[in-house]
C-alpha cells in the first residue's frame, strides 16, 4: 500500500497504562537534585560561578566589556540626546501630576536612569516619570498633605495655605512611598516573584492605564482654565472634581486659556506631523522643549505673570540636593499605595520590554527587571525622586533613533544633569498651563485604548468584561481601590472559567482515529454502546460535583436512578427466590407421603431406583433456577433498561493537568457507582503527572487496576469492542488495526 503526501500509516497494539510503560520503558528515577545536594550546591563557590553570580546581579558587568564603539555609539547618542530633551519636559509636567513641584521630576529623570543603567536588562526602555504613576503617587501625598493642613499662621480663617510646608511634606510622602514600593519590588525580585505579573492580564492592564489617564486629564484642567478646585479624595473623588470644575469655568482666567489653547494647537499639530514623517525625519522635532522655551521667554519679556496673573512653576533651585532618609513613620500609611505602585510600575515596565526584547531578539529577565525597578525606586527615594517606570513614548524614541542600549540612558540622564545643576533656574518663569498641555497631547496613546472596546466585543467578551469593570473601578473607586478590585475581578473570572467548562460527548469520525463533539462536527458519530464524555478544563475540587452532573446529562446515564432500581430489583429477586424455594418445599413434602411408608418402599425396593422421586426432584431443581434466571433477565429489561444500549464509558482526561483530593473521590466514585450497574468506565490520555498524582492518591486497587487507564480514547474504544466481540467487530479505521 502506498503511502501519499500528508497521510500516515500506523500499526500498534492497543496501549494501556502497563502496556505502556513496558514500551516505552517509563523511568522511576529522578534528574532533579535532592535537597541536600541543592544546598551544597548553593554554598560552593568558584571563580567562575562567582562572576556569573555577579554578571547575574548586575547585568552591566556582562554586557558593557562587550560594547562595540562602531556598531552603537552614534545611535546611542542620537538616540540619548534625543530621550534626554523628552526627559526635561516630561519630567516637570509629571511633577505635578504627583502635586510635587517641578524641580523633583527632574531628580526622578536622573536618579533612578543612573541605578537602572547598571541593573536592567532592557536595552530600549526609558526610565523615568509616567503619568499613571505620578497621578498614583499624587493621590498618596494629596490625601496625607492637603490644603488644610497647612493654614498661614496656624489659623484657618483666611484659607492661606503654608506653600512651602505643604511641599516639603508632600516630598516626604513621595518618598517614602518610592521607598516602600523599591523594597516590595527588591523582595518580590529576590524570591523570584516575577511572575506574579502574570495576574495582571493584558485587557487589566490596558483598562487601568486608561482609567488612570482620566484621572491625569481631569486633575490637570485646573491648570489649563486657571482655577482651584477643593481637593476629594477616595471613591468618586474624579466626579467630584470633576463636577466642581464644571462649577468654577465662570471664573476661568482667559489669559491662561489662551496660553493653553495656542500650546495644545503647537503641541497636536507638530506630534501629527512627527507621526506622519517619522520615516522621512532623522530625528523627530523636539516640540516640547521647544514650546517650554517659548513659553518661558514670553512669559518673561511679555510680563504675563504681573499683567495677567498667569501662574508659572517658580523658583527652580540648581544643583543637587544630598541624600536624605525617608520618615519611617509614613510606611504604614502608604503601604497599600506602595504595593499598588510596586505592581502597576512593574507590569508596565516588563511589557514594554518583552516587547523590545521579542522585536529585536534578545531575552530580558523578569525577576532582575523587578529588582532593577526596585532599586530605581529605593536609591531614588533617598535623593528626592519619587516611583519611575518605563515610558512608552520616550522609549519608542529611544528605539527608533537608533538606540541600543542603556548607554542613551546614560547620556539622557546627562542631559538632565546639565539642566539641575546649570539651566533649571532659567525656566522660573514657566507656565503651569504649557506643562499640562504636554501631559494632555502625551496621553493621546493611552485614550486610544479605548477602542480595544469593539475589538474585544468581536473576540472575547470575557476580556472585554475584565476591561470594563477595570476603567470603572478606576474611575468610581480612585486609583489603589480600583487596581484591587480589577485584580479581583479578573482571578474570578478565571475561576468561573473552570466552574463553567465546556462538555462534551465525541463521536468517531469514520475511517480515522479522531474523537470529536458530536454536536460541532456532523460526521462524529457515537459508537453503539461506548459513550466517550470529555471537560475542557482540569477537574478540581471547584468543578468535580458539575463533572458528575454533567457526565450523568450527557450519556443519559442517571447513576442514583438506576442503582435506586437496582436494589428494588435485587430485593424482588430476592423474594422470588424465597418464594420460589418455599414452594419447592411445599411440593417436596406433598410427593411425599410419609417416613414409614417411605421407608417400606425402600425396603421392598432395594436395590431398585426410584426414577419418577429423582426425575420430579431434578425437574423441580431445574424448573426452580430457570425460573430465578428468567425473573433476573425480565428485572433487568424492566429495570434498567438503558444497560443494555450503554455497557462502556470512556473518559476522555487530557485536558487535566492535575488531581486534587476531591477529584480523586470523584473517579472513585464513578467508577463504583457506574460498575454497580454493569457499566465498565475507562480513563484515556491521561498525563504522566497526573498517573503519579493518581498513584500518590491511591487511586489504583486490584478491582480497579491501572489497566483501565489508556494512551487514547482510540485505544480505549478498541479495547472495549475486542473484549466484548473478540472475533467479529469492525470499526472503520484503517490507520490503527486490531
Amino acid at each position: 500500500m502506498e503511502e501519499k503526501a500528508g497521510e500516515y500509516l500506523v500499526q500498534r497494539r492497543v496501549l494501556d497504562e502497563v502496556r505502556l510503560e513496558e514500551v516505552a520503558q517509563k523511568g522511576t528515577w529522578s534528574t532533579k537534585p535532592t535537597a541536600g545536594e541543592r544546598i551544597k550546591e548553593s554554598f560552593r563557590c568558584s571563580g567562575p560561578r562567582l562572576k556569573q553570580a555577579a554578571q547575574s546581579w548586575i547585568p552591566l558587568l556582562s554586557w558593557l566589556p562587550r560594547y562595540s564603539f562602531r556598531e552603537n555609539a552614534i545611535g546611542d547618542l542620537i538616540s540619548g540626546c534625543s530621550v534626554g530633551i523628552m526627559h526635561l519636559p516630561q519630567g516637570m509636567a509629571y511633577a505635578l501630576l504627583a502635586s510635587l513641584r517641578p524641580v523633583y521630576g527632574l531628580y526622578t529623570s536622573l536618579y533612578p536612569v543612573l541605578v537602572y543603567f547598571i541593573f536592567g536588562t532592557s536595552r530600549h526602555i526609558s526610565i523615568g516619570t509616567f503619568a499613571v504613576i505620578s497621578i498614583m503617587v499624587g493621590s498618596a501625598t494629596e490625601r496625607l498633605a492637603p490644603d488644610a493642613n497647612f493654614p498661614v499662621n496656624g489659623t484657618n480663617g483666611t484659607g492661606a495655605v503654608d506653600v512651602d510646608a505643604r511641599d516639603g511634606f508632600r516630598v516626604q510622602v513621595a518618598c517614602s512611598l518610592t521607598v516602600l514600593a523599591g523594597i516590595f519590588q527588591i523582595l518580590l525580585g529576590i524570591v523570584r516573584f516575577g511572575f506574579v505579573v502574570t495576574y495582571l492580564s493584558e485587557p487589566l492592564v490596558r483598562g487601568y492605564t486608561t482609567g488612570s489617564a482620566c484621572h491625569v486629564c481631569v486633575s490637570q484642567l485646573k491648570y489649563l482654565f486657571g482655577v482651584k478646585p477643593a481637593r476629594f479624595t477616595g471613591p468618586l473623588s474624579l466626579i467630584y472634581t470633576l463636577v466642581d470644575i464644571c462649577c468654577l469655568l465662570p471664573q476661568t482666567k482667559v489669559p491662561e486659556l489662551v496660553v493653553s489653547l495656542v500650546a495644545l494647537s503647537v503641541l497636536i499639530v507638530v506630534k501629527e506631523i512627527n507621526g506622519c514623517y517619522r520615516r522621512k525625519l532623522p530625528l523627530p522635532i523636539p516640540i516640547e522643549i521647544i514650546v517650554i522655551i517659548a513659553a518661558t521667554v514670553a512669559t518673561h519679556f511679555g510680563g504675563l505673570t504681573s499683567k495677567y496673573d498667569v501662574d508659572v512653576v517658580g523658583e527652580i533651585p540648581s544643583g543637587l540636593k544630598a541624600p536624605q532618609a525617608p520618615d519611617t513613620t509614613l510606611f504604614l500609611q502608604v503601604i497599600g499605595d506602595a504595593f499598588a505602585v510596586a505592581i502597576v510600575g512593574y507590569a508596565i515596565n516588563i511589557s514594554l520590554g518583552k516587547t523590545f526584547a521579542l522585536k529585536h531578539g534578545y531575552k530580558v529577565d523578569s525577576n532582575q527587571e523587578l529588582v532593577a525597578l526596585g532599586l530605581s525606586n529605593a536609591i531614588g527615594g533617598f535623593f528626592q525622586c519619587y516611583s519611575v517606570t518605563s515610558s512608552l513614548s520616550r522609549s519608542l524614541v529611544q528605539e527608533s533613533t537608533g538606540g541600543k542600549t542603556q548607554v542613551a540612558g546614560l547620556i539622557s540622564s546627562v542631559i538632565v544633569l546639565v539642566t539641575v545643576l546649570k539651566i533649571g533656574s532659567l525656566f522660573s518663569d514657566l507656565p503651569k498651563a504649557v506643562l499640562s498641555t504636554i501631559v494632555f497631547v502625551n496621553l493621546k496613546g493611552m485614550f486610544k485604548q479605548f477602542t480595544d472596546v469593539p475589538l474585544l466585543w468581536k473576540t472575547n467578551k470575557v476580556d472585554l468584561l475584565v476591561w470594563l469593570v477595570t476603567f470603572t473601578s478606576t474611575i468610581l473607586l480612585n486609583l489603589d481601590l480600583g487596581l484591587a478590585v480589577s485584580i479581583a475581578f479578573s482571578l474570578l473570572t478565571v475561576i468561573f472559567r473552570t466552574q463553567l467548562p465546556r462538555y462534551s460527548i465525541l463521536g468517531h469520525v469514520s475511517g480515522t482515529d479522531l474523537y470529536l463533539d458530536t454536536d460541532t462536527y456532523k460526521e462524529a458519530r457515537e459508537i453503539p454502546g461506548i459513550k466517550i464524555f470529555r471537560s475542557s478544563t482540569t477537574i478540581y475540587y471547584t468543578n468535580a460535583e458539575m463533572y458528575l452532573e454533567a457526565l450523568q446529562e450527557k450519556s443519559g446515564i442517571e447513576i442514583g436512578k438506576l442503582l435506586t432500581t437496582k436494589k428494588k430489583r435485587d430485593a424482588k429477586l430476592k423474594r422470588d427466590q424465597k418464594k420460589e424455594k418455599a414452594k419447592s418445599k411445599a411440593k417436596k413434602r406433598k410427593r411425599q407421603p410419609s417416613k414409614t411408608a417411605e421407608r417400606k418402599v425402600s425396603l421392598d425396593d432395594l436395590g431398585r431406583v426410584n426414577e419418577a422421586f429423582q426425575h420430579d426432584a431434578a425437574t423441580s431443581g431445574s424448573d426452580s433456577e430457570a425460573g430465578c434466571q428468567s425473573d433476573a433477565e425480565k428485572g433487568m429489561e424492566k429495570g434498567i433498561p438503558r444497560l443494555s444500549a450503554t455497557h462502556s464509558v470512556v473518559l476522555d482526561v487530557a485536558t487535566t493537568s492535575f488531581v486534587d483530593t476531591v477529584a480523586v473521590t470523584t473517579l472513585k466514585n464513578i467508577f463504583r457507582d457506574l460498575g454497580e450497574i454493569d457499566v465498565e468506565v475507562y480513563l484515556a490520555g491521561c498525563q504522566a503527572c497526573v498517573v503519579e498524582q493518581l498513584e500518590a492518591a491511591g487511586f489504583f486497587t486490584e478491582s480497579l487496576p491501572k489497566s483501565r487507564l489508556f494512551v487514547s480514547v482510540h485505544d480505549a474504544v478498541l479495547h472495549v469492542l475486542g473484549a466484548r466481540w473478540p472475533d467479529d467487530f469492525v470499526l472503520d479505521v484503517c490507520t490503527t488495526p486490531m
